[in-house]
């Protein structure tokens, strides 16, 4: 008998431990609760307004809208005005852009006070929750807005990324603290940076949103291409590479982003239904489209965008060197307090 009341005494304390560990490991995380308010921002209110621009009809129109978020090195015009936004206007969608600054190669956590902005702005001219499209770290960012300002969770029903940095790449050896000068932002998109572990802390994922995010096997930028998934969190979630769908595709990080048939593909299925993407609504006559919708190959001032933004992303590997007056830095920025658990 006393054996046995050990052993009931042993299995209910293991299942006190079991219940009571995670609760516990959360609550000793560095990092900010998941719903603690979001800090003021500290971008001045006219300057956030004025890189915001939004077209079509907000008001009346049945279709849900999108903003778009740059990829790293370019502008958002230089991203995505001639693809996704010809595509929109052509499907009298609305839309918005965000002018990130310094070509998206600041500290993205500045990047994040625009989008939290932008958000807000968004969701008070429309009738209906919006959506965020991001390419490379405009896949990504968007998330630090949902982390760390848990008001704008209700206003965004899809998160939508192509080629998302969400975990950082292995593949920029060139940024070695004590050695190198970088960007901001390229510190911050290492797979090892303060930045990534602060975004992926708790929770990658909230409930209510849907995340769609599409990679390639083929991305030479994102490394490993598992990076660019979520698993975490109580959002609705599909990660989804365009070789699933058409396998022989081999559209590259930048590629996937601005001109793949395939990732528009699932783009506009996450936008038109309820939920994430699903791979298998997909119609296979997409694996046959060399172009998305929006762009034209034989309109001159598609390459003249393109060539635009070149600089900005020479600029990305390159250590101690830079072609669009960003200034670099020794060394990742510090984070801000409001993603420590103690706070500001």
């Amino acid at each position: 008998m006393r054996r046995t009341t050990t052993l009931i005494v042993i299995h209910a304390l293991a299942l006190a431990l079991a219940v009571l560990l995670p609760t516990s490991a959360s609550a000793t995380s560095p990092y900010a609760p998941l719903d603690r308010p979001g800090p003021k921002l500290t971008v001045p209110s006219a300057t956030l307004k004025a890189a915001l621009q939004c077209h079509g009809d907000f008001a009346r129109s049945p279709l849900q809208p999108v903003l778009l978020n740059p990829a790293t090195g370019v502008t958002v015009d230089e991203n995505f005005s001639w693809n996704y936004e010809r595509a929109f206007a052509l499907q009298k969608r609305p839309w918005c852009t965000v002018d990130i600054p310094a070509h998206t190669l600041g500290d993205i956590q500045v990047s994040g006070e625009y989008l939290v902005h932008a958000i807000r702005a968004m969701r008070a001219k429309s009738t209906r929750d919006i959506a965020v499209l991001g390419h490379s770290q405009g896949g990504m960012s968007m998330r630090w807005a949902l982390r760390f300002w848990p008001d704008t969770r209700p206003m965004v029903d899809d998160v939508i990324g192509m080629a998302p940095s969400n975990h950082g790449t292995t593949v920029l050896p060139s940024c070695v603290v004590g050695l190198t000068s970088c960007l901001p932002a390229v510190w911050q998109q290492l797979d090892e940076a303060e930045f990534i572990k602060a975004l992926n802390s708790r929770a990658e994922t909230f409930k209510g949103i849907s995340y769609t995010q599409i990679y390639t096997r083929t991305d030479e930028v994102v490394q490993p291409t598992s990076s660019s998934a979520l698993t975490t969190g109580e959002g609705a979630i599909t990660n989804v590479a365009t070789q699933d769908v058409c396998p022989l595709n081999l559209y590259e990080h930048l590629m996937v982003g601005t001109i793949d048939a395939t990732a528009y593909g699932l783009a506009m299925d996450a936008l038109n239904h309820a939920g994430p993407a699903k791979p298998s609504r997909i119609s296979p006559s997409v694996c046959l489209q060399l172009y998305q919708p929006g762009v034209n190959p034989l309109n001159v001032q598609t390459y003249l965008k393109v060539l635009s933004g070149a600089p900005g992303l020479i600029s990305v590997p390159l250590p101690n060197i830079n072609l669009v007056g960003v200034t670099m830095v020794p060394r990742e920025p510090a984070l801000r307090c409001y993603t420590k658990a103690a706070g500001c």
